[in-house]
Formats: C-alpha cells, structure tokens, sequence
C-alpha cells in the first residue's frame, strides 16, 4: 500500500517537473521551445500531499530536465523523489508531435505512470491535462523565475478540479553550494 502511495506521488511530482504543450499558432513554437529550455537544468525541492486520504505526506525531488533529442520542443527527465526513508527513481519525456505534445512519467498510463493529453503555455506558466487510467487532471507550473518553480496537480472529482499536491522546486547552483572547506 506505501509503495503505491508512493509511486502516484512520485509520478505526479515527476509530472511537477515536465510539461507538454498543444501548439496554438506558428508563434508558439518558438515560445515552447524557450518555456521548455528554461526548465532545463538541476532542480530540487520539497512537495506535499494537500488533499485526500494521504494529506500531510511530505516529500523530495531531485530532478535533472534537458532538452528534447530530436530538436523539438520538449524535455526529457531523470532523477528520483524521495517519501521518508523510501526512494523512487523518476523519468519523463515529453515530446513534440506535429501541432502538439505527447508524451509520458515513468511508463505512461498504460503502467504505473501518467500520460500527457494536452496542454498551453502563456508567459510563464504551463497548463497541461494528465490522465491515468480513470483519473483526470491538471497540472499548473509556474516559473517565476529563473530560480524557482511552483507547481499544482489537481485531479477532477465531480465537475470540480481539486487541488492535492503542492511542490516549490529550486533551480540548484553550483556556485552557491558550500563543498567544504581547507584550513
């Protein structure tokens, strides 16, 4: 029963990371290419479950993005996300197809992982529809700036999306990072 709580969050804050878009227009193009490059790179942070049976699990991700292979616009993800002393590792692709974006967190819904089924992104901020199976929801990630990501995954329960999971994720820099030092 934990390693599934487990697994689900750790899909749902892998998908925290990750994104996928629908292309609205020619302009967008290069906007996704730029949105997903600025998420590229090393971030961490914590995470928590707000809602539902699990609320008040609190977890840790580290995760590395880099950009699509094929020169789309796109991400791909590793890393791993941490419950207690528990540890799962993480990964993700999401890639450009034609107008849109397909993609999957862990092996996809097919498994024990998410799909992505749509999404936009406006400025700073990616909204994308997450299926598993017979859940569905929504993801909002917002990049405030080059530092920092805040991301909301809420399922739909009824007519309503609920909010269940919060995570406040840190770019990691190198150059800030003590390392020890020699006396």
């Amino acid at each position: 029963m934990f390693s599934r709580r487990f697994l689900l969050v750790s899909s749902l804050a892998a998908a925290a990371i990750t994104t996928g878009v629908w292309a609205q227009s020619a302009d967008a193009a290069p906007r996704d290419k730029a949105f997903f490059q600025s998420i590229s790179g090393t971030w961490s942070g914590p995470g928590e479950i707000v809602a539902g049976k699990y609320k008040g699990t609190k977890f840790t991700c580290n995760l590395t993005g880099k950009p699509s292979d094929n020169g789309n616009a796109g991400v791909k993800l590793d890393g791993t996300c941490r419950v207690g002393v528990f540890q799962q590792p993480m990964s993700a692709e999401i890639t450009q197809s034609g107008g849109s974006y397909s993609g999957k967190f862990l092996d996809g819904a097919a498994g024990k992982g998410l799909d992505v089924t749509s999404g936009t992104v406006n400025d700073n901020t990616v909204v994308l529809g997450l299926n598993r199976q017979k859940l569905n929801g929504a993801m909002i990630a917002r990049v405030p700036d080059s530092k920092s990501m805040n991301v909301t995954i809420s399922v739909k329960v009824g007519e309503q999306m609920v909010p269940v999971i919060g995570v406040t994720l840190k770019r990691a820099d190198v150059d800030q990072m003590a390392v020890g030092s020699i006396q």
